[in-house]
C-alpha cells in the first residue's frame, strides 16, 4: 500500500476523532481552496488579542524568571496555592502522551466515550486499557483512572465530589486520577485544579481552546510537587518557548477579557442551539465552546454541510452524533443556516 492509499483509508477516522482536518475535508468533498468554515473543533473563534512578542523573546531561550512568571499566572488563574504544583508544557497533548511513560504498566480505566488520544497513549505505553461508563465499573485492580471533565464530545460533567472519592480510593494503592480539563475554563465549577496538591491527582489544562490560540501549543499539568518535578524533568529544559510564555502570561492575567468572553460564548452557544433545533437535531450536551447534537439524519447533515464547505465533527463509529463549534460571525451563521435549512 502506498502513502496515498494509507492517507485515504486512515484520514476519515482521524477526522472523526480530532476535527480541524481541512486537508481531509477538501479531499473528501472536493472543495480545494474553496473557503471552508471549520466548526469541527472546540476552539474559541475569537482569539485573545495579545501584544506581539518582542524580538528578544523570539531570539533567545526563555529565562527561569519568565517561566516562573508563567507558572504564577497559571496558578492564580486555576486556583492553585503552590507554585511547585504547576508544570508548563507545549500543549496538553504532549502531557497526555508523556504521563503513561512515567508509570509501570498496569490497568487503566477511562471514562468513555471521550477524547481518543487518552486510550491511544496509555495503550501505546503498554498499559491494559478499559473503557468504563461510571465509577462502579472501575475494578479494584485499576491503577489509573482517566476522566475528561467537561467531557469531549458530549460535555458530560463528573462532579468534583465524585472525582474526589475516586482519587481517595486510588491514592490508597498509589494510583492516579488523571483529569483532563481542556474545556474547564468555560465550566469552572467542574474543576478540581484546586486539589492538585493532594496525592494521586493530576489535572491537565489546555490553553489554546478557551483563548483561541491552539497554534501556540501551551498547556499545563497540575499535580503534587514530587510528581510535578518528574513531569518537568521528563519534558526537559525550555519546554515552552519565550513567545508562548509572554502571550500566556498576558492572557491568563486578563480578567476583564475572560469575563467578556464567557458571556459572548454563552450567548453564541444559545444562538446555535436554536438553529440546530430548527434543523431537526436534538441538543443533548456540550459546553459554551461546542454543542453536541444527535439525530437520525446526522450522517446526512454532515454530508450536506461538507458539500457546502462547512466542516463539523462527525463520529464514524456513532453516525447519529455531531459536534458543532461556534460560528465566528453573522456571515458564518448565515452560511450554516442556508446549508442546514434550505
Amino acid at each position: 500500500m502506498n502513502m496515498a492509499d494509507v492517507q485515504a483509508t486512515e484520514m476519515p477516522q482521524a477526522a472523526g476523532f480530532h476535527g480541524g482536518n481541512l486537508d481531509w475535508a477538501e479531499r473528501r468533498f472536493g472543495r480545494p481552496g474553496a473557503g471552508w468554515i471549520d466548526l469541527s473543533t472546540g476552539i474559541n473563534p475569537w482569539a485573545y488579542p495579545f501584544d506581539p512578542p518582542s524580538q528578544e523573546q523570539w531570539s533567545r531561550l526563555p529565562t527561569e524568571a519568565e517561566n516562573r512568571a508563567l507558572k504564577t499566572a497559571a496558578a492564580v488563574r486555576y486556583g492553585v496555592d503552590d507554585l511547585e504544583c504547576v508544570v508548563p508544557a507545549p500543549g496538553s497533548q504532549s502531557l497526555i502522551q508523556l504521563l503513561p511513560r512515567l508509570r509501570a504498566a498496569g490497568e487503566v480505566a477511562i471514562f468513555s466515550p471521550t477524547y481518543g488520544e487518552h486510550a491511544a497513549a496509555w495503550t501505546a505505553a503498554g498499559h491494559s486499557v478499559r473503557e468504563v461508563g461510571s465509577e462502579a465499573e472501575v475494578k479494584d485492580t485499576t491503577s489509573v483512572v482517566v476522566a475528561t471533565n467537561p467531557n469531549n464530545p458530549d460535555g458530560r460533567i463528573i462532579t468534583p465530589d465524585r472525582l474526589q472519592a475516586v482519587r481517595e480510593t486510588l491514592s490508597r494503592r498509589n494510583g492516579w486520577l488523571v483529569v483532563d480539563e481542556a474545556f474547564a475554563d468555560v465550566v469552572p465549577e467542574a474543576s478540581v485544579a484546586g486539589d492538585c496538591g493532594k496525592e494521586g491527582v493530576i489535572v491537565l489544562r489546555s490553553f489554546g481552546k478557551f483563548y483561541g490560540l491552539a497554534g501556540l501549543r501551551l498547556g499545563f499539568a497540575l499535580a503534587a510537587p514530587e510528581l510535578s518535578r518528574r513531569l518537568a524533568t521528563a519534558l526537559g529544559p525550555w519546554a515552552v518557548g519565550g513567545p508562548a510564555i509572554g502571550i500566556g502570561i498576558q492572557a491568563l492575567s486578563d480578567d476583564a477579557w475572560q469575563r467578556k468572553t464567557l458571556m459572548r460564548l454563552s450567548e453564541t452557544s444559545k444562538r446555535i442551539d436554536a438553529l440546530l433545533e430548527r434543523a431537526g437535531l436534538t441538543i443533548t450536551g456540550g459546553t459554551p465552546l461546542f454543542r453536541y447534537a444527535t439525530g437520525a439524519e446526522a450522517a446526512g447533515v454532515f454530508e450536506r454541510l461538507g458539500h457546502a464547505g462547512i466542516l463539523v465533527r462527525h463520529f464514524p463509529e456513532r453516525p447519529n452524533w455531531l459536534r458543532f463549534g461556534l460560528p465566528a460571525d453573522d456571515a458564518a451563521f448565515e452560511r450554516l443556516a442556508v446549508a442546514l435549512l434550505d
